[in-house]
C-alpha cells in the first residue's frame, strides 16, 4: 500500500471513493442516496456511518455486503491503514407503539419509528460528552462471572446512594439479560415526550432504564454485537436522566454491567467517563479468577477500581445464629489486597435479600432501618467518599 501523506485524506476524497459503492435495492451509490454520514478522519484512519434505510433484521443483512464493499473502497485508498465502518439506523421523528413481530421481539409497527429504537447500530460520531448528559459520576457494577449476585448489589447501592441524599440513575446493560424491571418491580414502557428524548422509568426515587421495558421478557435477544451496543448507546444518549427531579443529569448512574469482559463492558469503558468500577465476586476460586479478569480489563482501558464486594459471603441460620461459609469466605478480600484495590465489605447469603429481590421490593427500600441494609448503605458511604476525593 502507497504510503501518501495524509493530507490526501480528506471528506471528499472517501465520498469520491464510496460513489462506487451501489446500494443493491435501489441501483444508486450510497453518497447520492445520503446514506454516508459525514467520515471521521484521524491520521490515517477513517470511520464513517452507513445508514440501514429500513427497520427489520433482513434490512441490517442486507446491508451488511454494502458495509463491506465500502470498508475496502475507501481501505484501498493511498494512505489509508484503517477503517471503521458501522451500520446505523435513522433517529426517529416521533415516538410509537411497539408490538410483536413474527420472530417475537418488539419492535416498531410498519411503517413507523420508536421512540428507543431496538436493535440500532453504534455510531462512530458519538463522543463520550454525548452519552449520560449531566450526570456526575458513572459507577460500572460488574462481574466476571455470572450468579454472583451483580444486579442485586447494584440496585441495593443505587438505593443506599439515594439514601444519602443523592439523584441516582440505573442503567442496565445487560441486554441479553436485563433484570431490573423484575427487581424493581417496574412494568410498562418508557414515555417520549417529542420523539428523541425518553422519559426513564421511576421507583423508590430512582430513576431506571433497561432493555427489558421494551421487549417481552420470554423472548431471547438475538442480537450480534454491533446491535447490542445500539440499543445501549441509545439509552445513553437518549434518555433524559433528572427528569424525575427537574434538571439535566444526576449525581450518580450506577451501571449494571453484563457478567464478562466483553463487547458491552470494553465499548462501554472506552466511550462513556466512567468514574469507577465495583467488582463484585462471591468467594469462590472459580468466580474469583473471573472478578480479577474483570478487573484487569477496567486497568488496561484506565478506568479506575473503586473496590471489590465479596458477596454471598456466609451464611447465618435465621433460627439459630449460626454461621455457615457455604461458598468458603475472605476470598474477595485477599485478592483486593493482592491487586492492591480496595475491599468494600461483605454481603451475606440472606434470604430476605433475595425474596426482596424477586419481589421487586428491594432490601434497601422495604426495610431500610435492617441489618442488611446497613451493610450495602456502609459500602455505598465509602464509594461516595472515594469519588468525593
Amino acid at each position: 500500500m502507497s504510503s501518501a501523506p495524509t493530507s490526501q485524506i480528506d471528506e471528499s476524497t472517501v465520498n469520491t471513493a464510496l460513489t462506487a459503492v451501489i446500494d443493491p435495492a435501489s441501483g444508486k451509490d450510497i453518497v447520492s442516496l445520503g446514506l454516508v454520514s459525514k467520515p471521521v478522519i484521524r491520521a490515517n484512519a477513517v470511520a464513517f456511518a452507513i445508514e440501514v434505510p429500513g427497520n427489520s433484521a433482513d434490512d441490517v443483512e442486507a446491508m451488511e455486503p454494502v458495509r463491506r464493499a465500502a470498508q475496502k473502497a475507501v481501505q484501498d485508498l493511498p494512505g489509508v491503514s484503517e477503517v471503521t465502518v458501522v451500520l446505523t439506523a435513522t433517529r426517529p421523528d416521533r415516538p410509537a407503539p411497539l408490538e410483536t413481530s413474527a420472530a417475537g421481539h418488539k419492535g416498531p409497527k410498519q411503517g413507523q419509528s420508536d421512540g428507543l429504537r431496538v436493535g440500532g447500530h453504534p455510531d462512530p460520531n458519538m463522543r463520550a460528552a454525548d452519552m449520560l448528559v449531566g450526570v456526575d459520576n458513572v459507577i460500572a457494577v460488574a462481574s466476571g462471572k455470572g450468579g454472583v449476585g451483580k444486579s442485586t448489589t447494584a440496585v441495593n447501592l443505587a438505593l443506599a446512594l439515594k439514601e444519602r441524599g443523592h439523584s441516582v440513575g440505573l442503567l442496565d446493560a445487560d441486554i441479553y439479560g436485563p433484570s431490573l424491571p423484575r427487581m424493581m418491580g417496574i412494568s410498562g414502557q418508557p414515555q417520549s415526550p417529542d420523539g428523541k428524548k425518553i422519559l426513564p422509568m421511576e421507583k423508590f426515587g430512582l430513576e431506571v432504564m433497561s432493555i427489558g421495558f421494551m421487549v417481552d421478557p420470554e423472548t431471547p435477544m438475538i442480537w450480534r454485537g454491533p446491535m447490542v451496543m445500539g440499543a445501549l448507546e441509545q439509552m445513553m444518549r437518549d434518555v433524559q436522566w433528572g427528569h424525575s427531579i427537574g434538571r439535566q443529569g444526576l449525581d450518580y448512574v450506577i451501571v449494571d454491567m453484563p457478567p464478562g469482559t466483553g463487547d458491552v463492558a470494553l465499548s462501554l469503558s472506552q466511550r462513556v467517563n466512567v468514574s469507577g468500577a465495583v467488582i463484585v465476586s462471591t468467594p469462590q476460586d472459580i468466580a474469583l479468577i473471573d472478578a480479577v479478569k474483570a478487573i484487569n480489563m477496567f486497568r488496561k482501558v484506565n478506568v479506575p477500581i473503586l473496590g471489590m464486594i465479596e458477596n454471598m459471603s456466609h451464611f447465618s441460620c435465621p433460627h439459630c445464629g449460626e454461621r455457615s461459609d457455604i461458598f468458603a469466605t475472605g476470598g474477595a478480600a485477599k485478592e483486593a489486597n493482592r491487586l492492591a484495590c480496595d475491599f468494600l465489605g461483605e454481603i451475606p447469603l440472606d434470604i430476605t435479600i433475595r425474596e426482596t429481590s424477586d419481589q421487586g421490593n428491594p432490601v434497601v427500600a422495604s426495610a431500610p432501618n435492617g441489618a442488611q441494609a446497613a451493610i450495602y448503605t456502609s459500602i455505598a458511604s465509602k464509594i461516595a467518599a472515594k469519588l468525593a476525593n
